[in-house]
């Protein structure tokens, strides 16, 4: 009996790639060249599944296409599905799947990481290092701010933000509130106060860090208003999904002083940042590698093939989304 077919749309890492083969017949992307629309499409009309990730515009288009035989499953490489027009795949029957859980620690850490780097202005500092700019040890300038005792405040209090908000109290002597649009209690953090609007978040808050998905219903969730709201002294972190901030909003708040600093790992137009934000230094720019280390990487390719494991078997797998 012939295998499935799986068409995988980016590099994985090489042991995901070994049990792929081991279980499928598989198509790789040695070269790691993003699909074109066009090649999507044809991945879904000439595979049994595909295994696509963020970048991958799985859109209606993509999911009709059709001629021979046609995908049943996405497994997608990634919590957010935002890439993915689930209500197309429902309707066409294609089974939709994500890695949630496994990328719940890296994502957290690098955002604790995009938090120290803005409030103690450490990219900045080694791009005056680097620059030839220090001149020796001074006591005065290019001074940043300490956690103890300053308010994290975490939009979107899921694995991740709980995580951030564990590392933020324990780690760093942090207060920490929080918003979720469904009622949520953080037990893992003591004293973490629910409040009752972004808005109040974003009045109290001395660094906000964001954790909700993209996409429409939260597209620029944080404008220009909301960013007006925030202390000239605060610092906004984003690894959820760019368009979740007005980018030309924060540009504005950052250049003006309405703020005192950001850390981003994600942007709305991926992969192109704006020359205003790269001109900026009290901004810290990461390449959206919240999950990018070598552990939480094989995690979650594992995952994705856990669910096309389950699928092909007759079973429901453990992450479906559709």
């Amino acid at each position: 009996m012939s295998r499935h077919r799986i068409i995988v749309t980016r590099k994985l890492p090489e042991s995901v790639e070994s049990r792929l083969k081991s279980l499928f017949t598989v198509a790789l992307n040695t070269s790691d060249v993003p699909f074109t629309q066009d090649k999507l499409s044809k991945a879904m009309a000439k595979a049994d599944g595909v295994l696509c990730t963020f970048g991958d515009r799985m859109d209606a288009d993509v999911l009709r296409a059709s001629g021979g035989r046609s995908a049943r499953i996405v497994a997608n490489f990634g919590v957010g599905t935002n890439h993915i027009d689930l209500d197309v795949a429902g309707e066409e029957g294609i089974a939709v799947t994500n890695t949630p859980d496994v990328l719940d620690d890296s994502t957290a850490d690098l955002a604790m990481a995009l938090i120290l780097n803005s409030t103690r202005r450490i990219w900045m500092q080694e791009n005056r290092l680097r620059r030839g700019e220090w001149q020796g040890f001074d006591i005065t300038s290019g001074l940043g701010s300490s956690l103890r005792g300053k308010t994290l405040g975490v939009i979107g209090m899921g694995r991740i933000g709980t995580a951030l908000a564990v590392r933020a109290y324990f780690g760093f002597g942090m207060k920490v509130i929080y918003y979720n649009r469904s009622k949520v209690f953080a037990a893992a953090v003591p004293e973490a106060r629910s409040v009752d609007s972004i808005d109040i978040l974003m009045e109290m808050s001395d660094v906000i860090s964001l954790h909700v998905p993209g996409h429409t219903e939260n597209r620029h969730l944080i404008g220009a208003e909301r960013l007006a709201l925030m202390k000239p002294t605060a610092h906004l972190v984003n690894t959820s999904r760019g368009d979740v901030i007005d980018e030309a909003a924060l540009i504005k708040a950052l250049q003006n002083g309405e703020i005192t600093g950001a850390g981003l790992d994600v942007f709305e137009q991926e992969p192109k940042v704006p020359a205003e934000l790269l001109a900026l230094e009290n901004v810290t720019l990461l390449p959206h590698i919240g999950s990018a280390t070598l552990e939480t990487r094989i995690a979650m390719g594992m995952r994705a093939v856990d669910n096309l494991e389950a699928y092909f078997s007759g079973k429901t797998p453990l992450d479906m989304m559709v």
